[in-house]
Formats: C-alpha cells, sequence, structure tokens
C-alpha cells in the first residue's frame, strides 16, 4: 500500500515540514556532488562499530544520518511519507515542538536498531525513523481520519482505495515489526539491509509522546 494524500485538514502552513523537506534534498545534492558517494556516506553515515556512548563527538553522527540517504527512491519515498503526515502532526505540536520531536524521534530509532547492529560497520543512514515517529504521531492524533492509498488487486493491477488511519498506519507498524523479527534470522552484520528496528522504534516513540507533547506554540 502507498499512501496519496490523507482527508484531515490543517489550520496552519507547514512551515517546518517543508524546511525539513528542503534541508533533507539539499543534503542528498551534496551527497551525489561529492567526488566519491560512498565514501561520503560512511564518514557521515552512524557507523555502530565507531560509536563510543562515552564520547560526546560521536552523537554528531546520529544527527548526520537522519538527513543521508542512500539513492533517489529511498529518498523520494522518505519525503513524500513525510509530506503526507508530517504538515497535520506539525499543526498539532505546533512550529516549535515539532522540529525537537522529529529530531528526537530519529535518534531514538538509531538506538532501537543500534541495540540489533553493535558492532555492524554498516553505516546507518536515512529518514525514515524519524518519520516512523511522525507516522506514530498521526496514528494516535488522527486515527479516525482516512488515507487514501493505492493498493494492489489481482494480475498486477492497483486500485485507489480510502482506508482508515489505523488500519493503514496499524498495518504498516505490524509489518515492519514482523520484518524486524525475521531480519533477526537472516540479518549479515557486515551486508546491512533495512533498519526496521528503526521504524519500530520511531513509530512507539511518536505514538507515546504526541499525546503530552505541548501543542500550537
Amino acid at each position: 500500500m502507498f499512501p496519496l494524500r490523507d482527508s484531515t485538514p490543517r489550520n496552519r502552513f507547514p512551515i517546518i515540514n517543508y524546511l525539513i523537506i528542503a534541508l533533507t534534498i539539499y543534503v542528498f545534492f551534496i551527497q551525489i556532488s561529492s567526488p566519491d558517494f560512498e565514501a561520503f556516506v560512511f564518514n557521515f553515515g552512524f557507523v555502530p562499530a565507531r560509536f563510543n556512548f562515552f564520547n560526546l563527538g560521536s552523537y554528531r553522527y546520529i544527527l548526520y544520518s537522519i538527513f543521508l540517504h542512500g539513492g533517489l527512491f529511498h529518498i523520494a519515498s522518505n519525503l513524500w511519507f513525510l509530506h503526507i503526515f508530517g504538515d497535520n502532526v506539525e499543526d498539532r505540536l505546533g512550529h516549535f515542538w515539532y522540529p525537537i520531536f522529529y529530531i528526537l524521534a530519529g535518534v531514538v530509532a538509531v538506538f532501537a536498531q543500534l541495540i540489533f547492529n553493535i558492532g555492524s560497520s554498516i553505516p546507518m543512514i536515512g529518514a525514515s525513523g524519524a518519520i516512523s515517529g511522525v507516522a506514530g504521531a498521526y496514528f494516535f492524533l488522527f486515527r479516525h481520519s482516512k488515507i487514501e492509498a493505492l493498493v494492489p488487486t489481482f494480475f498486477g493491477f492497483y486500485d485507489i482505495i480510502k482506508l482508515p488511519t489505523w488500519f493503514f498506519l496499524g498495518y504498516w507498524f505490524v509489518i515492519q515489526l514482523f520484518s524486524g523479527v525475521g531480519s533477526l534470522v537472516t540479518y549479515d552484520i557486515q551486508q546491512g539491509g533495512v533498519a526496521f528496528f528503526a521504524h519500530v522504534g520511531g513509530f512507539i516513540f511518536g505514538y507515546l509522546v504526541s499525546s503530552s507533547a505541548p501543542r500550537r506554540t
């Protein structure tokens, strides 16, 4: 299932959400403009093997990693999800708290994945953990809204169907959870893979904090 739009109106222009999208695109442009894309990712991505809990300098790579991406499809899919869900979450949390929430969700997501990747030399990159936090907040705040999604039907065809938020994001979360558990069996510490537990950790964080975070500042 792929989200196309949601039915939740917003009261204010989501300036912070668009700034985050613009900044992420700008960083990706810097990535693809670098002489060595892979070296750039390794130098600025979050590498579990070189992280030191007692070295404050190590923590900056968590922030860097949230804005790095591995390719065009990676960044496009992430930012589309952020575009769909981020505007309404910003509307409810406020322009001040929303970016703080976004960064914290990304940090929590990295640590959630780190638990299962300690010692790995593969960089962890991508905004999907932070965006999963946004999705978790949306799931709590707008569970009764509708999401228009592209859904596969029979013989390779697709149909556009309106789904309840609780079903769309709930289904997505369950897939991430089961995929994460399955990856524990097949994961190669030197080959990497999708950071499913970052998605799970970010989503749970977003869900838990969205009910108590200050709003509309």
